[in-house]
């Protein structure tokens, strides 16, 4: 692991006489900051990452670098840090800022952000901040303009002529942008470039939210970068992104200074994943597909319609139930059966909240019930287990992933666990590292056959990767949507 170190001038095993004669003859003092040992000042970096568990990053909330659409957090920054996370073997801790000068700052602290992960470009004022990885993609900023009215029935030579074609016709006019996004610095060089002023506001929306704007004839010009402006323009006609603001400039993601150890790890990753179908397939994904700009304007995009599925009322209405964040529980319902109602698993659960056929029965809500029905009746269930549990485990959040792992494998092998954490020396009324891993093994002889089981055999990894599963998408669910 690297470490930034100030150097001073260090004497080992030197007699002091000596020490003091180097001294006189080189004419220091004692009060000038002549010191004898070395000072260090430690950077976080990739070991202790490791040592942690968890790497935390930021990034864009967009229709491309992060959203949730379908129940399902998605964006093309967020499935690369989950492939680096996995590659160094350690969680994902993501949060969400648009704030470029926030996530500098947040970049610079001990227990900040270990990686900024979104489209910044290389400049020589950024580099004092921070350290720039490899560049993860290419593309270039154009102007966003609308087209004349009627534009569809005009000569193509006369729509150009209505344009900006030239950057140094940007003079005097009005652009806006995100506030505290990268397109700012390039405007106020493009000011020097073109010997004139360029009245920049900067708005508190997403770059897509500026575009439609524009589409709409509110605002007359923003900036994008190319591969999202283009897709835009499949969405909306009557707007022109072929007026360059920029060369083509490569992007790259930022670590901390001094963090040498996590600079190469990710150099070294992304250098050779960039070169993978995967990453084809991931770019493609969001940047070359031409459902994603249709996607972005669904009911079910976070960004575009602000749902998280056509039930979320029904989420709502019943969570009181428990008094659980309706949140939580769709991220549930995701987990079971991705909110589809006619869902069956192999072992008969059945409905969007998967109900055993016993579990139904104990509920009484039949099959053919609607999916109210099914929702209701599922965080009837989640309540009772929460009442079989609240007496020992009285700790509200650390009972939760108990009774999340109970709807998925039953209590009495969650009880089984704590009994064997209990005998082991272990934590019964905490989860993580104590109970989960007895529940993990309970796939091991030496476990389900112990005397304090009663029980018996369970496959413990399936609840234990749920509790973790649905503890993350919920996570993700509260950065984008309101409770």
């Amino acid at each position: 692991m690297s470490r930034q170190r100030k150097k001073s001038i260090l004497f080992v095993a030197v007699p002091l006489l000596i020490i003091a004669g180097v001294i006189s003859v080189l004419g220091f003092k004692a009060d000038e900051g002549f010191h004898l040992e070395e000072e260090q000042q430690e950077v976080f970096d990739l070991t202790d990452i490791i040592e942690r568990g968890v790497l935390r990053a930021t990034t864009d909330y967009s229709s491309t670098n992060y959203f949730v659409y379908r129940g399902e957090p998605m964006g093309f920054h967020l499935d690369l840090l989950r492939h680096f996370a996995a590659h160094i073997g350690v969680d994902l801790e993501l949060s969400l800022s648009n704030d470029l000068e926030k996530s500098i700052r947040q970049l610079e602290l001990p227990d900040g952000f270990d990686i900024i992960a979104k489209n910044l470009t290389v400049t020589n004022s950024r580099r004092e901040q921070m350290t720039f990885t490899i560049p993860h993609s290419q593309t270039r900023q154009v102007l966003v303009q609308k087209k004349p009215e009627r534009w569809y029935t005009m000569r193509s030579s006369d729509i150009e002529a209505y344009l900006i074609r030239s950057q140094l016709e940007l003079g005097g006019k009005t652009i806006h942008i995100p506030r505290n996004s990268a397109y700012k610095a390039r405007l106020v060089h493009l000011m020097d470039e073109i010997g004139d002023s360029i009245i920049i506001v900067e708005r508190d929306k997403t770059i897509e939210q500026l575009i439609e704007l524009v589409a709409r004839g509110e605002i007359d010009y923003t900036v994008s970068d190319d591969n999202l402006a283009r897709l835009n323009e499949i969405y909306y006609a009557n707007i022109d992104t072929g007026t360059p603001l920029s060369f083509e400039q490569n992007l790259s993601w930022a670590v901390r200074n001094g963090a040498d150890d996590l600079l190469h790890a990710v150099n070294e990753w992304l250098s050779e994943f960039k070169t993978s179908r995967q990453y084809a397939d991931i770019y493609n994904r969001y940047f070359n597909n031409p459902r994603s700009v249709f996607i972005a304007k669904s009911e079910l995009h976070s960004l575009g319609g602000g749902k998280i599925s056509v039930f979320d009322d029904y989420f709502k209405h019943y969570a009181g139930i428990i008094g659980w964040d309706w949140r939580l529980i769709a991220s549930l319902s995701y987990q079971e059966s991705r909110f589809n109602p006619s869902a069956v698993s192999w072992a008969g659960a059945f409905g969007i909240m998967q109900l055993m056929p016993g579990t139904a029965d104990f509920l009484n809500v039949s099959r053919d019930a609607s999916v109210r029905e099914h929702i209701s009746a599922g965080i009837r269930y989640l309540r009772w287990l929460d009442e079989r549990l609240s007496e020992e485990i009285t700790d509200d959040t650390e009972r939760t992933k108990f009774v999340l792992a109970s709807y998925n494998v039953g209590l009495g092998h969650v009880l089984d666990a704590r009994r064997l954490a209990e005998k082991y020396g272990k934590d019964p009324n905490t989860w993580r590292g104590n109970v989960d891993y007895y529940l993990l093994n309970k796939s091991d002889p030496k476990y389900y056959l112990d005397p304090v089981v009663r029980h018996g055999f369970a496959r413990g990894s399936e609840p234990y990767h749920y509790v973790t599963e649905i503890l993350e998408r919920y996570r993700h669910y509260k950065s984008v949507l309101a409770g």
